[in-house]
């Protein structure tokens, strides 16, 4: 069941919760680095593009995902997202049909990917790509959205994503802290790392990367499109429920939008119909704008009843990744290698 992320994790004081959790971080810690280290992957006839990050939650992978995917077009090559399918209760493989699944059968981030390029769900990745070799043409090239510290699948191309300002947190592993395996066995897995986030990186993080890989590091800017201009000046109740709730509304602020109320749920959370009415009788009561995330919106896609009017109401701000200039240019490198691997 989805959690809310931990305030501690990220604190620069280390709590209770931390000492009582070390050892079962330590032995959760083990347990996948064994994993990763022994491990026999299934080599797809297709090439893999995996799409990951060293932590629990969120740091754009969905954006880079998409991305990707118009990248991957540009060689004249088909992308085909391959997704665990967190949140939804099918196990697959199953491709993704928007119109006739929802966020509870596929999970909310595959949804997404199906709105670009065609998407299968399985929570075994071999299996995955064995349907999506069967479905697809040869010039298919597999995005795995997810799936760093997943051994069953092979891949050509390893992204780690990290946010350069939150960083690893405390650096210890789940549940003690929000690494999903120790940091340097993660670190030997990269091929490439994005840094994403608005700003400077923090120099600490930086030197922490090249301390645990030789992955080259390039930055990708992680901004709203051009629709959300409409928020300026707007009074809104905003609300989300990803794993970093506070990047979503510090994105909302800089669009110049009045957040009045701000309503934080767990990542992939699925809204009852009494949360639905309370955000539609605060904005109704306020005279304010509901705004939400792309992700929280398609897990209201197909309500009814109270959900399918906060689906109806809310707007949702749509993030885009943007890699540039010489950044780009290892990027394609990278992909144009996995490609004819």
């Amino acid at each position: 069941m989805p959690i809310s992320e931990p305030s501690w994790w990220y604190s620069p004081d280390s709590g209770w919760q931390t000492s009582l959790l070390s050892p079962v971080g330590a032995l959760i810690g083990l347990i996948a680095s064994r994993r990763i280290e022994n491990a026999k992957p299934y080599r797809s006839s297709l090439p893999v593009i995996c799409v990951g990050n060293f932590t629990a939650g969120g740091s754009g992978k969905t954006p880079l995902a998409l991305f990707l995917a118009k990248l991957v077009a540009n060689e004249g090559r088909e992308p085909w997202f391959l997704s665990r399918g967190y949140g939804g209760k099918l196990k697959g493989p199953v491709r993704v049909i928007p119109t006739r699944q929802t966020a509870r059968e596929v999970g909310d981030e595959p949804l997404l990917l199906a709105r670009s390029a065609p998407t299968v769900v399985s929570r075994d990745r071999r299996k995955g790509a064995e349907a999506i070799e069967a479905m697809a043409s040869k010039k298919a090239v597999i995005i795995m959205d997810d799936g760093l510290q997943n051994p069953a699948l092979a891949k050509d191309l390893t992204i780690a994503l990290v946010d350069h300002r939150r960083g690893f947190g405390n650096g210890l592993v789940i549940p003690a802290g929000p690494l999903r395996a120790p940091l340097d066995v993660q670190g030997k897995l990269a091929q490439l790392i994005v840094l994403t986030g608005q700003g400077a990186p923090d120099p600490a993080i930086v030197e922490m990367l090249k301390a645990i890989s030789t992955a080259p590091v390039i930055a990708a800017a992680t901004r709203a499109d051009d629709d959300s201009a409409q928020f300026q000046n707007q009074k809104v109740i905003a609300f989300a429920g990803i794993a970093n709730p506070e990047r979503f509304f510090t994105t909302l602020g800089s669009l110049g939008a009045e957040i009045i109320a701000r309503k934080a749920f767990a990542d992939h959370h699925m809204f009852s119909d009494a949360e639905a009415r309370g955000l539609l009788e605060g904005a109704e009561r306020e005279g304010a704008l509901l705004v939400t995330t792309e992700k929280d919106l398609v897990r209201l896609a197909g309500a009814t009843g109270a959900c399918g009017a906060l689906r109806e109401r809310a707007r949702a701000i749509a993030i885009r990744t943007s890699i540039e200039d010489n950044d780009l240019d290892v990027l394609r490198r990278l992909i144009r290698g996995a490609i004819v691997r």
